[in-house]
């Protein structure tokens, strides 16, 4: 089969971008595992680009597609076409002489929820030019359903992991002396908590310094890693906290130390809670920590409801409900956490691996291939 594949915001070859979304990372890992795949050609129309005026570059790029993929179409004989996101996806119903080649695209959430009027309407309109939709979580599988795609064209499946990561992971100990130097703190006999990801609303981070942190009895450190728009609020919720010594928020940082702090983590912490036109739509920092051995407390909300298997790779709490997530913070660590950490582990080699979701993705667009040509 061969695949025909657009995407956008990869960043420039051999020039690696300091920080890239978890968007950007999966996109770039489907393509190197559907490219090592046996009988798939891929071809493909990407942009690369670095942050600079990067709206700019992405809308001329998007543009640009309304004559490129047709050409690409007629030169290279794709059997489907698969776009990275809603957002390349969104110049299907523009794009000139179109072909019978399949079109079926992968969405993530917000790409879906997005709180527009305008473009809500337009992707009702969208969804019936596709041939196949490929959803992140059976969350976001659900809310294309509710803007009107028809549920046999889509499919809920994962998000992977890149493998070879987990061989630049420092041992534990190891980490843990790097994190201390790295950011000032003493993690002598204390546990370690870990979130990483952008600091928006839907993360919860404030709501958990804010509501949770002060209910935990254990001696724990809380390390925040990532920036956003709410990072102030976040902040002022440190400093009126009674443990404010042991919140630490560090920024985005680059992969060595980004990886020293998954490896030097304890538990890893996803507080999300509900915002109206955003969504958490897998989570993929989830398996970014399980990789390292390391078990989650998240929110049981939208995509993070697909990826924690309930006392395997950690646990799922109700959200909003301070208490219960302290208290299950405290008794992993006292009673669980070693066998939770080696089960984490375990758990995501075997089920979240692109090796094993690749063949998932290949599966789907056989039977939209084989479907659209009967």
């Amino acid at each position: 089969m061969k695949i025909l594949y657009i995407s956008h915001l990869h960043p420039p070859k051999n020039k690696p971008l300091k920080s890239i979304g978890g968007m950007q990372s999966v996109s770039m890992q489907l393509v190197d595992s559907l490219q090592k795949s046996k009988d798939i050609e891929i071809e493909s129309i990407i942009m690369r680009a670095s942050w600079k005026f990067i709206r700019l570059k992405t809308f001329f790029f998007l543009m640009s597609l309304v004559w490129r993929i047709p050409a690409k179409i007629e030169k290279t004989k794709p059997d489907v076409v698969l776009f990275s996101s809603m957002v390349t996806a969104g110049i299907l119903p523009f794009i000139l002489n179109k072909t019978k080649v399949p079109f079926v695209t992968i969405n993530h959430g917000q790409d879906v929820t997005f709180p527009s009027a305008t473009y809500q309407r337009y992707l009702s309109f969208l969804f019936k030019q596709l041939d196949g939709v490929i959803s992140v979580s059976s969350a976001t599988r659900n809310a294309c359903i509710e803007r009107g795609m028809e549920p046999e064209k889509g499919v809920a499946l994962p998000n992977g992991f890149d493998t070879k990561v987990m061989d630049m992971l420092p041992e534990k100990n190891k980490a843990r002396k790097l994190i201390e130097e790295q950011f000032k703190l003493d993690l002598s006999g204390r546990k370690l908590l870990l979130s990483v990801g952008r600091q928006v609303k839907r993360k919860g981070y404030r709501w958990f310094v804010d509501k949770t942190f002060d209910k935990i009895k254990t001696d724990t450190v809380y390390l925040i890693v990532g920036d956003g728009p709410e990072r102030e609020n976040i902040q002022k919720a440190k400093e009126k906290s009674d443990k404010k010594e042991k919140i630490v928020i560090v920024g985005k940082q680059p992969d060595e130390i980004l990886n020293a702090c998954y490896a030097a983590a304890d538990l890893f912490i996803m507080p999300n809670i509900p915002v109206e036109g955003d969504m958490e739509g897998f989570g993929i920092v989830l398996l970014e920590a399980n990789r390292a051995g390391v078990p989650a407390i998240a929110s049981d909300l939208e995509g993070i409801k697909d990826v924690i298997e309930e006392g395997v790779n950690g646990y799922k709490i109700p959200h909003g409900n301070p208490d219960l997530f302290a208290a299950k913070i405290d008794y992993v660590l006292r009673h669980e956490l070693d066998e939770l950490s080696r089960k984490s582990k375990e758990y995501v080699q075997k089920y979240y691996s692109w090796d094993t979701v690749v063949d998932q993705y290949i599966s789907f667009l056989e039977r939209v291939v084989n479907r659209e040509s009967a």
